[in-house]
């Protein structure tokens, strides 16, 4: 036994003299066979193409289904404004809210690799079921006669939204794994590669709009004219690419081990404080247990050192007078470790900043409803082109593609020079400008309502259900405000929910991050259901009604930006008390 001891100690010493001469990395990564990694020939730069083609062809494939999605529903399906915006707002809610389950299985079980692989089939499936139910006649609602429109059979509501449902369930696997996978080819202990990570959520983002940018010019324009069968088989031909891409970066890839179900260990926190509540925490947190080697109980984690805050919490940690005599430290619903601690501690400092991402996704979700309703409704002609009312997202796209670059290759650099922070603005600015650009979006949107409505009144077309002669370019400032704000807002939400979260729990946060623009969705849902109730009561037509003209769209967008004003606020106060997180 003692020579087993023997050498396994010889082994650790051997890993950390290597880790200490740059060799391996730092970070706990291993290879796809279970061995540590060499730095030089995994990770890093080199396996991140694979990782970005397969997030540039996925997101080509969700946003080639959710860019003109209105337009299939009002148009194919025959549903209400209202409805199919709710529809629209409603899925892709969920699509956020998945990132839930994959998250769960990633860090606690599979891995994110195995995860992004099991759930990148599930979408293929219903991105194909799609196609079919766009594509074989008797899965398709019956054409318009006239102004008679047939609803849609009962069956062919359940294959569309069978398929579009698997699309939500697929991508719950990816998308909280994706960027957690790419950013772990970056080992977190090497300050040269720590720096490369910031740069990496800045080019992944270019790249998920590299593909939204073929999907809402290209594949929109194809499923207006060509048909919605080749245009959903498109989406379904570029997630098989996905995958490929995906499977292609194996041997390069540095993987995480799972460290166990994160909402067990929250649960043992709680369980274990409460069971000690009535215990006082001791002055000295070095009396609080923790493991004493260098490692952390928690596989895959660093240590966290103890913080201040929450101290209630840190009565899981506290060791009592029977479990000294005995020497059991083993029960982790009665004893946790400081780290253990540490990681509920985090997710509760991050809370006041997850809850003010929900009104600006709030505002994002509007892109992909009201502001194609809105273009619906302008002159969508330049000269004999035809402009389709959700192409005009391509600009919000254009802006992204604009701004990345320019944020990563100029502004970093001149930032860093007078913050002295590596990468030019902490995460919190970064989100916080995104907060601000967000309300010049929305009041943008409002002004170009406003002098829509009022040329329709000027031309007699208030009751009239046609498009007003004003172009649907005037849009295009509204959609590059939301592009600048997300490339501050979205991209600074990756980083710091990467960052700052328990590195056993990734996924879970970038899951959380996610869930911000699910609730996001669903809030917009809920502000469309209330604002249709109030301002419909007694018979009037109300803020949004199937005819445009005699509605008052510009209230609702002045009610959104109101809300993000609001909001920004909120966000200023709780960024300004946030402590970071400390490991070891």
């Amino acid at each position: 036994m003692g020579s087993v001891d023997e050498e396994r100690s010889l082994l650790e010493a051997e890993l950390d003299q290597a880790e200490s001469n740059g060799l391996y990395t730092g970070d706990g990564s291993f290879d796809f066979n279970g061995n540590p990694v060499l730095k030089q020939s995994t990770g890093n730069w080199r396996a991140c193409p694979f990782i970005l083609g397969n997030e540039c062809c996925e997101r080509l494939a969700y946003y080639g289904i959710a860019a003109n999605l209105v337009s299939y529903l009002t148009k194919k399906l025959h549903e209400g404004n209202v409805s199919a915006a709710r529809n629209v707002t409603t899925w892709q809610g969920t699509c956020y809210l998945t990132p839930l389950i994959g998250a769960v299985l990633a860090d606690a079980y599979w891995g994110r690799y195995w995860t992004i692989a099991a759930f990148s089939t599930i979408y293929f499936f219903g991105m194909c079921t799609l196609t079919l139910s766009a594509s074989i006649p008797a899965l398709k609602p019956a054409e318009c006669v006239g102004s008679i429109c047939p609803s849609a059979t009962p069956a062919q509501y359940a294959v569309f939204f069978f398929g579009l449902y698997l699309i939500a369930l697929g991508t719950g696997g990816i998308k909280p794994c994706v960027s957690s996978f790419g950013a772990d080819q970056f080992d977190d202990t090497d300050p040269n590669e720590r720096v490369k990570k910031g740069s990496f959520f800045n080019w992944f983002y270019f790249s998920i709009n590299i593909g939204a940018l073929v999907s809402s010019s290209l594949l929109v324009w194809i499923q207006d004219n060509a048909g919605w069968g080749i245009g959903f088989g498109i989406p379904a031909l570029f997630m098989g690419l996905a995958i490929g891409s995906f499977f292609s970066g194996t041997a390069l890839y540095r993987f995480q081990r799972p460290g166990g179900s994160p909402l067990t260990r929250m649960c043992q926190v709680l369980v274990a404080a409460f069971h000690k509540r009535t215990l006082k925490v001791p002055e000295d947190s070095t009396l609080l247990y923790e493991t004493g080697d260098k490692h952390s109980a928690i596989e895959g984690s660093r240590k966290l050192e103890h913080s201040e805050e929450l101290k209630c919490l840190d009565k899981a940690a506290i060791v009592t007078d029977v479990e000294t005599k005995s020497g059991d430290f083993s029960n982790p619903w009665r004893l946790c470790t400081v780290t253990q601690v540490e990681e509920l501690k985090i997710l509760i400092r991050m809370f006041p900043i997850w809850v003010t991402g929900i009104v600006f996704s709030a505002v994002y979700a509007q892109m992909s409803t009201m502001f194609v309703e809105q273009g619906m409704m302008m002159d969508t002609k330049i000269g004999s082109f035809t402009i389709p009312p959700a192409s005009l997202s391509t600009f919000d796209v254009i802006s992204v593609i604009f701004w990345v670059p320019i944020y990563d290759r100029i502004i970093v650099p001149i930032a860093r020079k007078f913050t002295r922070k590596e990468r030019g603005f902490s995460e919190l600015q970064r989100m916080g400008i995104g907060l601000f650009i967000s309300v010049l979006c929305m009041s943008a949107a409002a002004v170009v309502e406003i002098r829509r409505l009022q040329l329709a009144k000027e031309l007699d077309l208030v009751d009239k259900q046609v498009a007003v002669p004003i172009s649907i370019l005037w849009q295009i400032p509204q959609y590059f405000l939301l592009g600048a704000a997300e490339v501050c807002t979205f991209i600074g939400q990756l980083e710091f929910f990467y960052d700052q979260s328990p590195d056993a729990m990734r996924s879970l946060c970038s899951a959380l991050s996610l869930l911000t623009t699910s609730l996001g969705n669903y809030l917009s849902s809920f502000i469309l259901t209330l604002v249709t109730y109030f301002t419909t009561k007694g018979g009037q037509i109300g803020w949004i009604s199937d005819n445009l003209n005699e509605g008052h769209l510009d209230y609702f967008f002045w009610l959104l930006a109101g809300l993000s004003f609001l909001n920004m606020l909120v966000y200023t106060l709780c960024a300004s008390r946030y402590k970071q997180k400390k490991a070891s």
